[in-house]
């Protein structure tokens, strides 16, 4: 009977132990939630997204485009340097040399570079006896100095002439005869004086047309801004025409020159049509009132028809605002005879009114000048006397021969 009622205790308790176990589990997943713990949980951050991937965008915000974001501005640094953008000086605006200094350096620069010649024949003169093998070397010596076989032959002719009338002959006698032979043969062209004033007043209410031509080389682009100068120094206001569109930095190169003195310089592209460059300078000299239009023009080679059918396509376009009152061929003093051909060439095109000849004191062949005008009947009117922008002068003869010989 004992054995019966410990059986059944033992298993009363077993029973109640299991049932226990089972309640506190209930009791476990009942529990409440347990209030967070004042230490921070620390989390690793988010990957960063790898090259291909998008960066993840939180589902209630739309995404934007970088336009669509306003970023604020970066303040000033106090260290950093500000730096403030000027802009560029209008440039000096030059005062250019009176055309009465200019003269006095022509006869400067000429006796120092052209006197060989005229040193030459006084030395050949003052021979006691002048027989024909001096009458050679004078010949010679003016040839040389590329005054032309026609003019040579009737210098020589006045000058035995003369000399035989004279008799005796003191140097200073022989220094006013040759002065004198010179300035005539120099100072005259197809039986007339020449006129050697450049015009550049027009008979019409437009202004005075002039245009510039000559081959590459012989510096007319140049030649065309010292010009610009000259006539500023006189008072005119000037516009210029860069139409020579053929060669590289030509209308740069003009532009500058026109900004030293305050002349506007009307241009086109590069490679453009020059006759319609040339009629728009016309155009913008007649709105603007100007004393004088410039036209620089192409100075490709000489030797090709179609090029100089342009030049006078030029000729014709602008003469449609008003006739060109002067058409200047720039040669270089130092091409001697080859400067005549070229000579020959544009006259037959535009009526070459006047002659311009440059680099004349960097050579001895100052004969060129009777030469060129005895071949084309137009005068010498304007001379390059060096690479300074006042070294362009009025070309007068005395001037010229009293380098030559000295006085």
């Amino acid at each position: 009977m004992e054995i019966v009622i410990l059986a059944v205790v033992i298993a009363v308790v077993v029973i109640g132990a299991l049932g226990g176990l089972v309640i506190g589990s209930r009791k476990k997943k009942q529990l409440p939630p347990q209030a967070p713990s004042s230490t921070p949980t620390i989390t690793a951050p988010p990957a960063e997204p790898t090259v291909g991937e998008e960066a993840e965008t939180p589902r209630d915000e739309p995404r934007r485009t970088i336009e669509e974001v306003d970023l604020p501005l970066a303040e000033p640094s106090a260290t950093a340097p500000v730096v403030v953008e000027e802009e560029p000086a209008a440039p000096e605006i030059e005062t250019p040399e009176p055309t009465a200094g200019r003269l006095v350096r022509l006869r400067a620069r000429l006796s120092r570079s052209q006197n060989a010649l005229g040193k030459g024949l006084l030395t050949l003169l003052s021979r006691e006896h002048l027989d024909e093998d001096t009458w050679e070397e004078i010949e010679d010596t003016l040839l040389t100095a590329d005054v032309g076989v026609a003019p040579t032959q009737e210098l020589v002719e006045r000058l035995r002439e003369r000399v035989r009338v004279l008799g005796t002959r003191t140097p200073d006698e022989l220094r006013t005869l040759l002065r004198e032979e010179l300035i005539a043969l120099l100072g005259t062209g197809a039986g007339t004086d020449f006129d050697r004033t450049v015009k550049t007043e027009s008979g019409l209410e437009t202004p005075g047309i002039v245009m510039v031509v000559g081959v590459n080389g012989t510096g007319k682009t140049t030649t065309t801004g010292k010009l610009a100068r000259v006539l500023v120094a006189d008072g005119r206001s000037v516009v210029l025409g860069a139409a020579d569109t053929f060669r590289a930095a030509a209308a740069d190169q003009l532009q500058t020159w026109g900004e030293r003195v305050g002349a506007r310089t009307v241009r086109g592209p590069e490679g453009g049509d020059p006759a319609s460059i040339a009629y728009d300078a016309v155009k913008e000299g007649i709105a603007e009132g100007a004393d004088v239009v410039l036209i620089d023009t192409a100075g490709r080679l000489h030797t090709k028809t179609g090029l100089m059918d342009e030049l006078g396509k030029v000729k014709r376009v602008v003469e449609k605002h008003a006739p060109l009152d002067e058409v200047l061929l720039v040669l270089d003093a130092t091409t001697g005879q080859n400067g005549l051909v070229q000579a020959r060439v544009f006259a037959e095109v535009v009526d070459i009114t006047g002659i311009v000849l440059t680099k004349l004191d960097g050579t001895a062949k100052g004969g060129i000048v009777v030469a060129v005008q005895r071949e084309l009947g137009v005068p010498v009117k304007l001379v390059g006397l060096g690479e300074g922008a006042d070294d362009l002068a009025p070309f007068e003869p005395e001037a010229f021969v009293d380098a030559l010989i000295g006085e």
